[in-house]
C-alpha cells in the first residue's frame, strides 16, 4: 500500500459500489483513513469489510440533502472529499416531460449532496491550509461534448452545475493558494450498476483519476493546476 496520504482523513460518496466503492479502497491503499458513505448500510458493510487498511462505513441518505451535516457531524476534520455518489434520470427523461419531483430528485443527490458536503468540510481545510476535493462528473455534463445531445435533463443539468461548482469554488479559494485543490473527473462509461456490463471502460480505469487527483503533492506557494477537469489524468474542455 502506498502512502501519499498517510495521516489524511478521506471521505467518499456512493462508497457502496462501482467507482465510489474502487476510489475509497484506493484511497485507503494510500494510506488513508477512509469514511465510507452510501445509503444502503449493509451493502456497504459488505463493501467496506473487503477493503483495505483503516475504512469506517458511514450510511448516509444524501437525498436527504438538508439532514447531511448532522449524519456527518461526528466525523471530525477531514482532508480529502471525493463526491463520488450519483443517481442517473430515467432514459426519457426530456427538459419539457420531465417532472419536477423527478428533476429534484436527481439534484439532490448530484449537486446538492456535494454542495453540502463542501459547505461541512472545507472551511476546515481552509483553515488548515490543505485538503482535496474531487468531484466526479460525467462527459455528459460537458458543455463542449456530449452534454448539449439533449435527453437525460436532469442528469445533463446536475453534472454541469457540479462542473460549475467545481471551477467555482476553485476560483474562491485562489485556485489552490489556500491550500486547497478543488477539481472535478469524467470517468467515462464504465461497466457499473449505472453504466451496465458492456461498458467500454473497467471501474478501475474509471476511479483511476479520481485517486490520483485525491493523492497530488502541492502547497499553497506552490499548487498544481487546479479547478480543471481530468479524464486518464489529462485535463479536457468543460
Amino acid at each position: 500500500m502506498g502512502t501519499e496520504l498517510a495521516g489524511r482523513t478521506a471521505v467518499v460518496t456512493g462508497a457502496s459500489r462501482g467507482l465510489g466503492r474502487e476510489i475509497a479502497a484506493g484511497l485507503a491503499g494510500a494510506g488513508a483513513r477512509v469514511v465510507a458513505v452510501a445509503r444502503d448500510a449493509e451493502a456497504l458493510g459488505a463493501a467496506v469489510e473487503a477493503m483495505p487498511g483503516e475504512v469506517t462505513a458511514l450510511p448516509v441518505d444524501l437525498a436527504d440533502v438538508e439532514g447531511i451535516p448532522a449524519a456527518v457531524a461526528g466525523v471530525g476534520d477531514v482532508d480529502v472529499l471525493v463526491n463520488a455518489a450519483a443517481v442517473m434520470s430515467a432514459r426519457r427523461s426530456k427538459t419539457l416531460e420531465v417532472s419536477l419531483a423527478d428533476w429534484r430528485a436527481v439534484r439532490d443527490v448530484d449537486l446538492d449532496a456535494p454542495f453540502a458536503l463542501v459547505a461541512a468540510f472545507v472551511p476546515a481545510m481552509v483553515e488548515r491550509r490543505w485538503g482535496r476535493v474531487v468531484n466526479v462528473t460525467a462527459c455528459l455534463g460537458r458543455m463542449s461534448g456530449p452534454g448539449t445531445a439533449g435527453g437525460l435533463a436532469p442528469y445533463r443539468v446536475a453534472k454541469a452545475g457540479l462542473n460549475a461548482l467545481t471551477r467555482n469554488l476553485a476560483h474562491e479559494l485562489g485556485a489552490g493558494r489556500r491550500g486547497v485543490l478543488v477539481d472535478a473527473t469524467c470517468p467515462g462509461h464504465c461497466r457499473t450498476d449505472m453504466g451496465g456490463p458492456d461498458a467500454p471502460r473497467s471501474v478501475e480505469e474509471g476511479a483511476d483519476t479520481a485517486v490520483w487527483l485525491a493523492c497530488r503533492p502541492g502547497s499553497p506557494s506552490d499548487p498544481p493546476p487546479t479547478g480543471r477537469l481530468w479524464e486518464d489524468r489529462v485535463e479536457v474542455p468543460w
